[in-house]
C-alpha cells in the first residue's frame, strides 16, 4: 500500500510526458481558468443589469440553446476534420464574443440584449470544442494511460473552472469590475489556441463515403445499440433538467440577496465545489477504476444531484460551500468513470459523433431548465425551487 501511494503522483502525471498531451493540457488549463471566471462574471453581470432570476434564465437559454442545436453537426465535423484545427476555431468562436462583452462592460454600454446575442456564439463554440477534445485524447494517449489522462483532465477541469477560476473571477470583479473579468476570460482562449497550434496535426482518416446525414445516423444507431450508453444519457438529461438551471441561476441570487454575499463569496462557493472535485480525481487516479463501474457512477451522480438541497437550506456562506464540496466531488467521480468508458468502449472512428451525442442528449434539456427556473422561482421562491430540484 505504501508503494502504491508513493507511485500515485507519477501515475497521474505520466501522460504529461507525451508532448502533445502536455500542450493540450496546458491550453485547456488556461482556458478553463477563464471558464471559471465566466461562471461568476456572467451571473454577477446579469444581476447588475437586472436583479431578477428570470433575466439570468433568459441569458442561460441564449447560451445553451445554440450549444445543444449545434452538437450533432459538431460531432460529424470532429470525425471528418483535423480535431486540433476544429478546437482552434472553437477557441476563436468563444474568445471573440467574450472580448466584446468585456469591452462593452468597461465602456458602460453593455445591455442585456448584447449578452443574449454574444453568449449564443460562445455556446456554439463550446459545442464545437468538447466533442473534438474528447475524441482527440485517445489519439494522443495510449489506452493503458487513459484512466490517468482522464483523472488528470478532470482534476484540471475542476481545479481551474470550479476552484481557482471562480475564486479569481470573484476577486477580479472586486478589483476591475465585470469587464476586467471578461477580458481575462477572453485572453485565456487566445493562450489555448496558441497551445493547440503548437501540437502535431492529426488529419482524420476517412474510411467511408457516407454523407453527413448518414454519419449522424451511424452514430445514433451505435448509441441505440448500447444500453449502457443511451440509458445513462437519458438519465443524465433528466438530472440536468432538474439541476442545472436552479444551480446556475438561483445559487448566485441567494448568495447576493439572501446571504448578503459578494462576488468573491460566490467564487469561493464554486471553488469549494472545485476542491471536492479535485480530491475525488486524486482518489480515483490512485485506486484506478472500481469493479462495478456503472453502479459506482450512478450512485455518485444520484447523491451529487440531491446535494443541491444544501443550497436551498443554507443560512451561511459556508453551508453553501459544504453543499458544493459534496455535490461537485461526487459528480466528478462519476465523470472520470464515464469518460474512460466512452474512450475504451466506443470505436475510435465513431468517438467524435458519440461524444457529441453524449453532449446533445445529456444537455439537451438544459435550455428548458433555464427557461423554467425563473418562472418557478418567481412563483414558489428561490430556496423552495432548489430543494424541489434536489428531491
Amino acid at each position: 500500500m505504501t508503494e502504491g501511494r508513493a507511485a500515485f503522483g507519477l501515475r497521474i502525471l505520466t501522460p504529461l510526458s507525451i508532448r502533445d498531451f502536455a500542450l493540450l493540457w496546458t491550453g485547456m488549463t488556461v482556458s478553463l481558468l477563464g471558464d471559471g471566471i465566466y461562471f461568476v462574471a456572467i451571473a454577477w453581470q446579469v444581476y447588475e443589469l437586472s436583479n431578477a432570476p428570470t433575466a439570468l434564465s433568459v441569458v442561460g437559454v441564449a447560451w445553451t440553446l445554440p450549444m445543444v442545436l449545434f452538437l450533432l453537426l459538431s460531432g460529424v465535423i470532429s470525425d471528418r476534420f483535423d480535431r486540433r484545427r476544429v478546437m482552434i476555431l472553437a477557441d476563436v468562436l468563444r474568445g471573440v464574443p467574450i472580448l466584446v462583452i468585456g469591452l462593452l462592460a468597461i465602456s458602460g454600454t453593455l445591455e442585456l440584449w448584447h449578452l443574449l446575442v454574444l453568449v449564443a456564439f460562445y455556446g456554439a463554440g463550446e459545442a464545437l470544442f468538447w466533442p473534438s477534445f474528447t475524441a482527440i485524447v485517445p489519439d494522443i494517449v495510449p489506452q493503458d494511460l487513459l484512466v490517468e489522462a482522464n483523472s488528470l483532465d478532470i482534476f484540471v477541469r475542476t481545479a481551474t473552472s470550479r476552484l481557482a477560476g471562480p475564486a479569481i473571477g470573484g476577486l477580479a470583479i472586486g478589483a476591475f469590475g465585470t469587464g476586467g473579468a471578461f477580458l481575462l476570460d477572453a485572453a485565456s482562449f487566445g493562450i489555448s489556441a496558441l497551445a493547440l497550434l503548437a501540437m502535431t496535426s492529426r488529419p482524420v482518416e476517412r474510411t467511408s463515403g457516407l454523407s453527413m446525414r448518414e454519419d449522424i445516423a451511424e452514430g445514433i444507431n451505435f448509441v441505440r445499440s448500447q444500453v449502457w450508453l443511451w440509458g445513462t444519457l437519458v438519465a443524465a438529461s433528466v438530472t440536468l433538467l432538474c439541476f442545472f438551471g436552479p444551480w446556475e441561476v438561483l445559487v448566485p441570487y441567494i448568495v447576493k440577496n439572501d446571504l448578503g454575499g459578494s462576488a468573491a463569496d460566490l467564487g469561493f462557493i464554486f471553488g469549494a465545489g472545485g476542491l471536492g472535485a479535485v480530491l475525488s480525481s486524486i482518489v480515483l487516479a490512485q485506486r484506478r477504476l472500481p469493479r462495478k463501474q456503472i453502479t459506482f457512477m450512478y450512485v455518485s451522480w444520484t447523491v451529487s444531484g440531491f446535494a443541491i438541497v444544501g443550497y436551498g437550506v443554507a443560512t451561511e456562506v459556508w453551508h453553501a460551500m459544504l453543499a458544493a464540496f459534496i455535490g461537485a466531488g461526487l459528480a466528478n467521480a462519476g465523470m472520470v468513470i464515464w469518460m474512460t468508458l466512452l474512450q475504451t468502449r466506443v470505436p475510435a472512428r465513431l468517438l467524435g459523433r458519440v461524444a457529441s451525442l453524449d453532449w446533445f442528449i445529456s444537455t439537451g434539456l438544459i435550455p428548458v431548465s433555464f427557461a423554467l427556473t425563473g418562472p418557478i422561482a418567481a412563483a414558489a421562491g428561490a430556496r423552495e425551487t432548489l430543494v424541489g430540484a434536489g428531491i
